[in-house]
């Protein structure tokens, strides 16, 4: 028996479709394929799935988690692209977080948080 994995996939909702395909587009996400429905989104290896589809509380309690190599890098891109004054939305600076990740906070313009971070090691450096 082979119970090895390959990938998990979310399903993140959209209230705004088109508006959300803009918002990760310009966030840093490729777009290499998009029905009425559903769109395949990806960064590098990582990747989700879009959907048209919005329940306010499903939105609101919705969260993603990013492990990035340099998440410096990802928060001087959101910066430079504007994301929070053009789409709105919620953007709290990094932070080194007590779990050993530094992180920042993302909002969508549909309400779901993302948290984009990277691994800064245990005590004195060690993974």
């Amino acid at each position: 028996m082979n119970l090895q994995t390959v990938e998990i996939k979310a399903f993140v909702p959209a209230r705004d479709f088109a508006l959300s395909k803009q918002f990760y587009s310009d966030l840093g996400f490729a777009i290499p394929w998009s029905s009425d429905e559903l769109a395949y989104l990806h960064a590098g290896e990582t990747s989700f799935l879009l959907q048209n589809f919005f329940v306010p509380e499903h939105a609101a309690n919705f969260m993603m988690h990013l492990l990035v190599a340099d998440v410096d890098a990802w928060w001087a891109h959101v910066r430079a692209q504007r994301l929070p004054e053009r789409y709105g939305v919620r953007a709290l600076p990094p932070e080194d977080r007590p779990w050993r990740i530094r992180d920042f906070v993302l909002d969508d313009p549909s309400g779901v948080t993302w948290r984009i971070g990277q691994n800064i090691g245990g005590p004195n450096g060690a993974p």
